[in-house]
């Protein structure tokens, strides 16, 4: 089983190439591989970040329309062997107390995440070494301490909280006294970052190792050639 987790699209030049191998992957390995809906599988970022432009630019309106209604019917959360919460931000935690059934309920068909609720959450939210929680660097979502990632875990007999969302230089991290991983697949993230990539492999006892990999040469095309910026969103 393979899941990507998330953010398939903007910030790259190629967002249209990846998505489609992505759900080509998922056309012929069904039952086998899974795509964890991101923050950037969203209508507003894709206006700003690129994945809009790009789409429009190579294929036109109609075919990034449909990219934007098949984003929404991407899962939020997936859990394996041992129950870990695989998503892209992060569990939901402006509250305690939420259950794992009522995050199974959301119905996400055709739905953006909007700026709170348990969908944004999901999708938005980043860890933080402070106790307790926190506003959000990104304007949206919130942070969360591992105090509060050990209350959803032990709430939801979560083993651990395997999420995505944020670049780390070793493109993997273990926070939160192991409760919460960070893994991101993108190397030397916009061309600018030098960072590692990492993905998680789970063995079938649930047991986790951790797999880096360097950039490799590219077209000389800027990462986001097809952004329209933040006027963009606003109609500028």
């Amino acid at each position: 089983m393979i899941v990507f987790n998330g953010d398939f699209v903007d910030r790259g030049s190629w967002s249209v190439e990846v998505v489609l191998t992505l759900f080509a992957y998922k056309w012929l390995y069904p039952d086998r591989v899974f795509l964890n809906r991101g923050n950037h599988e969203t209508n507003d970022m894709n206006k700003v970040y690129g994945f809009e432009g790009e789409c429009k630019a190579k294929h036109g309106e109609m075919t990034y329309k449909l990219f934007a209604d098949v984003f929404t019917s991407c899962k939020c959360l997936l859990w394996g062997k041992k129950r870990y919460f695989v998503v892209h931000g992060g569990p939901p935690v402006s509250q305690d107390g939420v259950l794992l059934e009522e995050v199974k309920k959301i119905d996400r068909f055709g739905r953006q995440p909007g700026q709170e609720g348990l969908m944004c959450e999901l999708l938005w939210t980043d860890p933080q070494e402070q106790i307790g929680r926190g506003p959000s660097k990104r304007g949206v979502g919130l942070g969360f301490g591992p105090d509060v990632t050990r209350r959803w875990c032990e709430l939801n007999k979560i083993t651990a909280v395997i999420r995505s969302h944020e670049v780390r230089q070793d493109g993997y991290a273990i926070e939160h006294d192991g409760l919460c991983i960070t893994t991101f697949s993108c190397p030397n993230y916009c061309d600018s970052t030098g960072n590692q990539a990492a993905y998680v492999k789970m063995q079938a006892d649930g047991q986790l190792s951790y797999h880096q990999f360097a950039a490799v040469p590219h077209p000389d095309i800027k990462p986001m050639a097809y952004s329209s910026g933040f006027g963009g969103m606003m109609g500028l």
